[in-house]
């Protein structure tokens, strides 16, 4: 082991339109002026974030590993940590969606972010989910999805309205935009939920899966409500067998968590699920794309991540 640096950030410069570099150069400055020892690693396309995390956390003992970036850069993170016991996670937001932030309510003020990283009162202590499929496994900090809002993400992440609309802080509206588009356009399959290894259920013709360790997905969905990121328990939404119509009426009120009212909305609860699609569907993971797939399965990691709240 190195010696101990008290803090080491991961900063995607290029997330939100840039807005993570000019994220960067405050806190920076809040660094210096206050003396704080630290490193600093600027991510240079996909799979920077998780090399460098793994290096920090194979490296360095106890350490707090701060984060500038969104969703999509924490679940690099995440998968590159050797050892979550070992880790401190601070979360300084700077994506479209930041759904990690808004459910444990971190502050979005950049300075109070990291005011509050380097005074810590509160932690969250975070499951951490692990979805296998073709002999791979990987790991999720907020949500994985099958179908319709894997297909949304799967878009999100070429649109060119995504980086104008980040430049005008009106990152996750391109959510919606989409959100309404693959509607317009999806098909719907049948797919079987075998949960926690025996209770099984058919879906004849579903629009989604999404099994969720936090409420919000997709730039503040509130596809699970009742999700609780410490319970060692998979939240899992699941919409099926409803008109195109019926599910644009639907759409609009998971933004407030209401959609559980409505008939074809179905939420369930466990500690493992598989997904078996009758036909290979878009997979996402903390909104990054993982393909196209017809059967993952979902658990959680023995450990939980520490993560500073406040």
């Amino acid at each position: 082991m190195g010696v101990l640096q008290l803090f080491h950030f991961i900063v995607n410069p290029a997330s939100s339109t840039g807005n993570g570099a000019k994220i960067w150069k405050s806190v920076e400055q809040i660094l210096l002026d206050r003396n704080v020892e630290y490193t600093a690693y600027m991510t240079e396309g996909m799979g920077s974030a998780e090399k460098f995390s793994s290096t920090i956390s194979s490296r360095y003992a106890k350490c707090t590993l701060v984060i500038i970036g969104g969703d999509g850069t924490m679940n690099e993170v995440i998968n590159g940590i050797d050892n979550y016991a070992d880790v401190t996670l601070g979360y300084i937001p700077a994506g479209s969606s930041n759904d990690l932030a808004r459910d444990l309510q971190i502050t979005f003020n950049p300075a109070q972010a990291m005011l509050a990283i380097l005074n810590p009162k509160e932690y969250a202590y975070c499951d951490i989910g692990i979805i296998e499929y073709d002999g791979v496994q990987r790991n999720f900090g907020v949500s994985m999805g099958i179908g319709y809002d894997a297909a949304v993400c799967h878009e999100v992440l070429h649109s060119r309205m995504k980086r104008y609309l980040n430049k005008l802080h009106l990152g996750k509206l391109i959510y919606l935009y989409v959100a309404l588009k693959q509607l317009a356009t999806t098909k719907q399959y049948g797919c079987e939920l075998i949960l926690d290894g025996s209770r099984k259920i058919h879906l004849d013709h579903y629009y989604f899966v999404t099994t969720m360790i936090h409420k919000f997905e997709g730039g503040g969905f509130k596809f699970c409500p009742e999700a609780n990121c410490a319970d060692g328990i998979l939240d899992v939404c699941a919409i099926n067998n409803i008109s195109k119509l019926w599910a644009l009426r639907i759409l609009p009120t998971a933004f407030s968590g209401k959609h559980t009212k409505f008939r074809g909305v179905n939420i369930y609860k466990a500690k493992e699920i598989k997904i078996i699609s009758d036909v290979p569907a878009a997979v996402h993971m903390d909104g990054e794309s993982a393909g196209i797939r017809s059967e993952v399965s979902i658990s959680l990691a023995k450990q939980q991540l520490r993560i500073i709240v406040k």
